[in-house]
């Protein structure tokens, strides 16, 4: 599979039904995703933003922790160093009542994935690479994804302390940002 073959199969596709899809493993393919969210083929980043999409749309993770390119024929194992995703905005959307539990947050993915937080999307502390605990969302078969450093800032600067924790609340679920230590408090 190349890339122009793949983005050629599927343009136009929203979230294909990757759950239905059980192609053989074809190997590995040399796409790597870096802790920093860039998408690199074969060492060179992949500038085109359409291309990055459809590669997202077919990414899942499976129960062995490893990240796949699938397609309805065959499946590619590639590279992710710490989350495949990266979460570039966050809106808080209101039914306009003064109640905390009445804001929900939306949050936008760089691949244009859109995720409420609440009960099925929660922020989780989820250590990374350096064993850092940040907080990271689930997005999609078995992806999930970073607060970029605006975002986490623009969520710190709404966020609470709740026994000992900062977050926020969304949809009425409590989304934690991090843990404060006992100097801070």
């Amino acid at each position: 599979m190349t890339l122009d073959s793949l983005f050629q199969q599927l343009e136009g596709c929203e979230i294909p039904p990757l759950e239905r899809w059980d192609p053989p493993f074809c190997g590995e393919m040399n796409l790597r995703i870096t802790g920093d969210g860039d998408w690199l083929h074969e060492g060179s980043p992949i500038r085109r933003a359409p291309l990055r999409q459809l590669l997202s749309r077919v990414l899942r993770r499976e129960g062995d922790g490893a990240y796949y390119l699938v397609t309805p024929a065959e499946k590619l194992r590639i590279q992710v160093e710490d989350l495949p995703l990266q979460i570039l905005d966050a809106d808080p959307v209101s039914d306009h009542t003064t109640a905390e539990s009445a804001t929900i947050w939306r949050m936008t993915t760089a691949e244009g994935d859109h995720v409420f937080l609440g009960r099925h999307h929660r922020l989780w502390l989820l250590a990374d690479t350096a064993g850092v605990e940040r907080p990271a969302v689930p997005i999609r078969h078995g992806l999930e994804a970073r607060l970029h450093r605006n975002v986490f800032y623009r969520l710190i600067d709404q966020a609470v302390i709740r026994d000992d924790e900062l977050g926020l609340w969304s949809d009425g679920v409590w989304q934690p940002l991090g843990r404060l230590d006992e100097s801070s408090s």
